[in-house]
C-alpha cells in the first residue's frame, strides 16, 4: 500500500514528493537521500500505480517521481494517467531505461525531467533541485540526435541562441519558461492573466527565437542552454521590455 512519511515535524511549509516505484530498495534509499535536497520534504510513496492514483495528500503534491517501467501499465500510460490525477505537480520520470527516443516521448508527454538511476548521489539531488525549481532536467546523453528536428534544435541551441534568447519580452520568455515546464496554453493564460490568443502568439515568437518547431524542441533547447525559471536571471534581466 502506499505510505507517507514526514521528513520534519515543526509546522514549516514542506516541499511534498510523491515516488511511485515497485522496487522497495530504490524507495528505501531515496526517502533516506531527499532531506539533503531540503529539510522541510514530506515524502510519500507507493509501490504501484494504482496505490498512488488513490493517495490523497490535502495540500496537493510538488513534485511526482515515476518509474517509467512499472508493473502491468505502459510508462506513457503510467504519466498521462499521473498527469490527469495530479495536475498541480511537477512530474519527472526516474528510471533504468536510458534510450533516448523514451526521454524524448517523457517530454512530449508532458514531464517535466528524465533521471536515469545510474545518475551519481549528487547528480540527482542536483537534477531534483533544478526541476523543484522550475526548470526541466534531461542527462546529456538525450541529446544525441533522435530526430531531424532535435538534432537541429539542439545544434541551434550550441550555435548562438543564448543572445538570440535576450531578444524576447520579459512577457515572451516568461511564457516560454511555463511552456517548458509542461503546462497548457489554458493553464499559462490563466496565470498570467491573458487570452489563449496572446499566449499562443508569444510562443509562436519564442519558438522562432531558439529555431524549433514545437514544446518538446523547446525544452531540449532551453535545457541545452541551461535556461530555467529562477536559476537564469541574467536572461530576464536583459530581456526587452
Amino acid at each position: 500500500m502506499a505510505a507517507a512519511t514526514a521528513a520534519t515535524t515543526d509546522g514549516r511549509a514542506r516541499v511534498r514528493i510523491l515516488l511511485i516505484d515497485d522496487h522497495d530498495l530504490f524507495r528505501e534509499g531515496l526517502k533516506y537521500l531527499l532531506p539533503v535536497l531540503d529539510s522541510k520534504v514530506q515524502y510519500f510513496e507507493a509501490g504501484t500505480l494504482d496505490d498512488a492514483l488513490q493517495l490523497k495528500c490535502e495540500e496537493g503534491f510538488d513534485l511526482i517521481l515515476l518509474d517509467y517501467y512499472m508493473p502491468g501499465v505502459n510508462g506513457m500510460d503510467a504519466l498521462e494517467k499521473c498527469r490527469q490525477t495530479f495536475e498541480s505537480a511537477t512530474l519527472v520520470v526516474v528510471s533504468g531505461e536510458e534510450d533516448p527516443r523514451i526521454i524524448r516521448q517523457s517530454i512530449e508527454q508532458g514531464a517535466s525531467g528524465y533521471i536515469p538511476k545510474s545518475s551519481s548521489r549528487d547528480d540527482l539531488v542536483e537534477a531534483l533541485r533544478l526541476v523543484l525549481a522550475g526548470g526541466t532536467y534531461l542527462p546529456s546523453h538525450a541529446y544525441r540526435p533522435v530526430s531531424p528536428a532535435i538534432s537541429f534544435a539542439v545544434q541551434q541551441s550550441d550555435a548562438g541562441n543564448e543572445i538570440m534568447i535576450t531578444k524576447l519580452s520579459r512577457r515572451q520568455f516568461e511564457v516560454l519558461m511555463k511552456a517548458v515546464q509542461g503546462k497548457s496554453n489554458k493553464t499559462i493564460a490563466r496565470e498570467l492573466d491573458i487570452s489563449d490568443h496572446t499566449v499562443k502568439a508569444h510562443l509562436s515568437v519564442a519558438f522562432r527565437t531558439l529555431g524549433v518547431q514545437n514544446r518538446t524542441e523547446a525544452v531540449y533547447a532551453a535545457a541545452k542552454l541551461g535556461i530555467q525559471p529562477g536559476q537564469s536571471t541574467r536572461y530576464e534581466e536583459v530581456a526587452q521590455q
